[in-house]
């Protein structure tokens, strides 16, 4: 019989208080949070600078993707709530201090400008079409008369979307893992590379594909120093915050981090990128592929470890 010998109260489970409130609805909605605002960022980006048509994927086709993102991530943000019924109070407030309340008033101004902007295109898609409803047809040509002012208004609000699915978490101030202003910078960076991956994986044009793998190096070296200057702050914090960081140095994610999100999610697509700019065949889809999959699993590790971590110790 193994003996066990309790000094502290706080040996016994369920002492600590944890935070175990976030399942996979949260991780899923700030990936796909962060993808949508990569796309309209390129497509806003794009339409300002007059490439619209050395850029018709970067500009067009992607973008039709984002309302069906933003769909499925509001759904499980909806998912998640506990009171449903209730979450229109969202929406009889503004709080400036509250990253939620940011959140909900961004979504709700980019989903429909989103909506529009792929209206604008449609016909491109489908030559000769017709609505039957004549306000859709006057949004087509609202939205073409005034692009580049939506344009302006959608790199701002890609911007904002983008950073926010960061500063959601590191408001939390109680969890040591989320407790750091990188977060904001690190989740937009990593949002503007899935955006990057995806309209270089969709894309058809060679300049394009270039363009964008060379755009997604950029991030992937800016997501790295990012990672390092995370760890290096946690490191130099206090015993909590070098708890957290503990986690992924030796602790239950490091593997899942070190080799899911840096080694597959990062450093194999930058290789096979070079490898692609330097004329040897690779599939677009793979690297596109794994870059996806690494702004996935580095959202639900840090929603995981995050809700582990704490000031307590």
């Amino acid at each position: 019989m193994n003996e066990e010998i309790l000094i502290s109260g706080r040996m016994n489970p369920h002492i600590d208080p944890t935070l175990g409130i976030w399942g996979w609805e949260i991780p899923l909605y700030l990936f796909l949070g962060g993808l949508a605002a990569g796309i309209l960022f390129f497509a806003s980006l794009y339409t300002l600078l007059g490439r619209e048509k050395e850029l018709p994927t970067a500009v067009r086709k992607a973008t039709f993707l984002v309302p069906i993102i933003l769909i499925v991530g509001l759904g499980a943000l909806f998912l998640d709530l506990k009171n449903k019924l209730y979450f229109w109070q969202l929406y009889t407030t503004i709080r400036i201090e509250s990253p939620m309340s940011w959140g909900a008033w961004i979504l709700m101004l980019i989903t429909p400008l989103s909506m529009a902007w792929c209206l604008s295109y449609w016909r491109d898609l489908a030559p000769g079409w017709k609505y039957k409803l004549e306000w859709l047809e006057y949004i087509e040509k609202l939205v073409n008369k005034y692009r580049k002012p939506m344009a302006w208004i959608l790199i701002v609000s890609s911007v904002i979307l983008g950073i926010y699915t960061g500063i959601l978490l590191s408001a939390f101030n109680a969890r040591p893992l989320w407790n750091t202003s990188i977060l904001g910078p690190l989740f937009l960076v990593s949002g503007l590379s899935t955006g990057a991956a995806t309209i270089m994986w969709l894309s058809k044009e060679q300049l394009e594909r270039s363009l964008f793998s060379k755009i997604d190096l950029l991030l992937i070296g800016i997501e790295v120093f990012f990672i390092i200057h995370l760890f290096m702050g946690f490191m130099a914090s206090n015993a909590a915050q070098i708890e957290a960081a503990g986690l992924f140095l030796g602790g239950a994610y490091t593997l899942p981090f070190w080799i899911g999100v840096v080694v597959l999610g990062l450093i194999v697509p930058a290789i096979l990128e070079i490898m692609e700019l330097r004329g040897r065949k690779i599939p677009v889809a793979i690297p596109a592929l794994l870059i996806l999959f690494g702004g996935l699993i580095f959202r639900f590790i840090m929603v995981d470890a995050g809700q582990i971590s704490s000031y307590l110790y």
